[in-house]
C-alpha cells in the first residue's frame, strides 16, 4: 500500500485541503451526476542528454494540480488547475456542473480498491546524485568509443520521473498511488566511405536507475546499439513487394500496438470508428492468435497498480484464438456500453481528462521453433526493430519502417536491407499470421503511446511471428 501519510504531505502540507475536505468538495461539486472524481497529482521528473562528451541538456521540472471531471450520460465536464485549494477547486466544480443536465440519475459504483501494487514505492530522482548521473553518462560515451573507430556520434539520455496519484470518487471511494519511471536511450551513428548509419538502443521500467547505471546494462546497451548500427552499415537496398514477413519477438509488437490495439479501445468501438467495431464474438484473426493487455506486470513501464480512475488493472483478453472477446474500458465508455471497466483509463496528467489507453498490450507464444519459422519462408522479410509508423483507426491501414531488417532467402537469414516499410491492414494482417513462436518477449521499456494529444507510458511484446502476404515497400525489385 502507498505510505498515506507521505501522500497527503506533499499534496496539503501548504494549502487549505486536507482528505477529508477534498471529499466533501468532491460530494457536494458532482451531486447529481453519474460519475466524476477529483485526480491529484504531484510530479518530479529530470533528463540529462550527453551528446558528442558534452551535456548539451538537463533539466528537472516539479508540477502538481488537480483535475475535476463530472460526467452525465455521453458528455464530461473537465476542469484543471495547477493551484491546489478550496477556492480552485470550487471554481472547477462551478465549470463541470455544466453538464449536470444530461444526468441519467444513476450513479456509476466506485471502482473497488485494491491492495495490490506492482512496483517498488520508491523515488528513482532521490537515488542517484547529478554527478553520478553525468559520470555514467560520460562512462558511456568512452566506453562505446573505444568500440569501433567508425562511430561518429554517440548520444546517451537519462531520463526518470516520480509520479503521485490521489484519486477522489464522486462514491467517496479513495486511491492512491506512487509511480516511479526511469529510462536510458543510446543512439549511436558510424560511417565508412561516404556513409553513414545509426543504431539505437533502449531500456527501463518503474524501477529506480541502480537498474540502469550498472555497467553490466549500460554496456550491453552500448554494444546493441553499435550492433544496429554496424548491420545498417552493410545493408542492401530492401525488396518491394508482396511477400511472407517473419516479425522478430519484442519490441516488432509496436506494430501490433498501433495496428490493432488502438482499435480495440472502448471508446473507438462505441463510436464505432474503428475497423472491430461491432464484431465482438466473431472471428478477427488467425486460430493461433491470442492478444492481452496486462496491467499488472511487475515493474513494467507500461503496468499500474491502479489507472487515473482508480480502478484496478488486470489482465484483459482481447482476441482469443482469433476471436473478438474484449475491448480495453475506461468508466465512462464501459457503463455506455453496459460492460466493465478494466482498468484501462489513463491520462497524460492532472490537465488532460482520461482515455480508454493500453497498457502492456501483447501476443501469446505459440508452440512453434523460431528457426522453423525462418525455415519455412523461401523467400520473404526478417524483421527485427521498427521505427515509427502510422496507422488510420478508421480503416486499420498502416504503414511501419524497418530500422533492422534483412532477407530471407532459402529459408536462411540473408542480408541485411534498408529501406523496408510494411503496409498493410490491421484487421486483415491477424488473418494472415500462419505460425507463431514459442519465444514471447516484451519489449526493454522503451514505448510511449499518443492519443488525443496525449502520451503515456505503455509496454509492447510478441514471440517470432510469420505473416503472409504483407506488402513491403522498397527500393529494388
Amino acid at each position: 500500500m502507498p505510505d498515506i501519510a507521505r501522500i497527503e504531505e506533499l499534496f496539503f502540507s501548504n494549502t487549505d485541503l486536507n482528505r477529508e475536505i477534498c471529499s466533501r468538495l468532491v460530494a457536494d461539486s458532482l451531486l447529481g451526476a453519474d460519475d466524476g472524481e477529483l485526480f491529484l497529482e504531484y510530479r518530479q521528473s529530470e533528463s540529462c542528454r550527453l551528446d558528442d562528451g558534452r551535456i548539451r541538456n538537463a533539466s528537472f521540472n516539479s508540477a502538481q494540480g488537480f483535475g475535476l471531471r463530472a460526467v452525465s450520460g455521453e458528455s464530461a465536464g473537465y476542469a484543471h488547475a495547477s493551484e491546489l485549494s478550496i477556492a480552485a477547486l470550487q471554481r472547477a466544480a462551478e465549470t463541470v456542473r455544466a453538464v449536470l443536465s444530461f444526468s441519467k440519475g444513476v450513479q456509476a459504483e466506485a471502482p473497488p480498491l485494491t491492495q495490490q501494487t506492482f512496483y517498488a514505492d520508491l523515488n528513482p530522482l532521490a537515488m542517484a546524485s547529478f554527478n553520478d548521473k553525468i559520470r555514467v553518462l560520460s562512462d558511456i560515451d568512452t566506453y562505446a568509443r573505444a568500440c569501433d573507430a567508425r562511430i561518429r556520434q554517440i548520444i546517451a539520455t537519462l531520463t526518470g520521473s516520480w509520479q503521485i496519484v490521489s484519486i477522489f470518487h464522486v462514491n467517496g471511494k479513495t486511491t492512491s498511488d506512487i509511480r516511479p519511471l526511469v529510462r536510458l536511450n543510446i543512439s549511436i551513428m558510424v560511417a565508412q566511405g561516404n556513409r553513414m548509419e545509426m543504431g539505437s538502443y533502449g531500456t527501463g521500467g518503474r524501477v529506480g536507475y541502480d537498474r540502469l547505471v550498472s555497467p553490466v546494462v549500460w554496456r550491453g546497451a552500448v554494444n546493441e546499439a553499435l550492433r544496429q548500427a554496424l548491420v545498417n552499415l552493410d545493408s542492401i537496398p530492401a525488396p518491394a513487394g508482396e511477400m511472407p514477413v517473419v516479425l522478430g519477438p519484442g519490441w516488432p509488437g509496436v506494430l501490433l500496438h498501433e495496428a490493432v490495439g488502438h482499435g480495440l479501445e472502448g471508446d473507438f468501438n462505441r463510436k464505432k470508428t474503428s475497423a472491430f467495431a461491432s464484431l465482438m464474438g466473431q472471428r478477427v484473426a488467425a486460430p493461433c492468435v491470442t492478444v492481452v493487455d496486462d496491467g499488472t506486470l511487475p515493474d513494467r513501464r507500461g503496468s499500474l497498480s491502479v489507472d487515473d480512475e482508480g480502478t484496478p488493472t488486470g489482465r484483459t483478453v482481447l482476441i482469443e484464438d482469433g476471436i473478438l472477446v474484449g475491448y480495453m474500458q475506461d468508466r465512462l465508455n464501459a457503463r455506455l456500453m453496459g460492460l466493465k471497466p478494466t482498468g484501462n483509463g489513463r491520462r497524460q496528467s492532472y490537465a488532460h481528462a482520461p482515455l480508454p489507453r493500453m497498457t502492456n498490450t501483447f501476443m501469446l507464444a505459440g508452440n512453434t521453433d523460431p528457426d522453423e519459422i525462418i525455415a519455412s519462408v523461401p523467400r520473404g522479410l526478417y524483421a527485427v526493430h521498427f521505427g515509427g509508423g502510422q496507422v488510420d483507426i478508421t480503416s486499420g491501414q498502416f504503414v511501419f519502417s524497418a530500422s533492422e531488417a534483412y532477407l530471407i532467402e532459402n529459408g536462411k537469414v540473408g542480408p541485411a536491407v534498408r529501406g523496408a516499410t510494411l503496409i498493410g491492414n490491421g484487421q486483415d494482417v491477424l488473418t494472415r499470421v500462419t505460425l507463431v513462436g514459442h519465444d514471447l518477449k516484451l519489449d526493454d521499456g522503451i514505448g510511449t503511446c499518443g492519443k488525443s494529444g496525449q502520451s503515456v507510458p505503455v509496454g509492447v511484446g510478441q514471440p517470432t511471428l510469420r505473416v503472409d502476404g504483407i506488402t513491403v515497400g522498397g527500393t529494388s525489385p
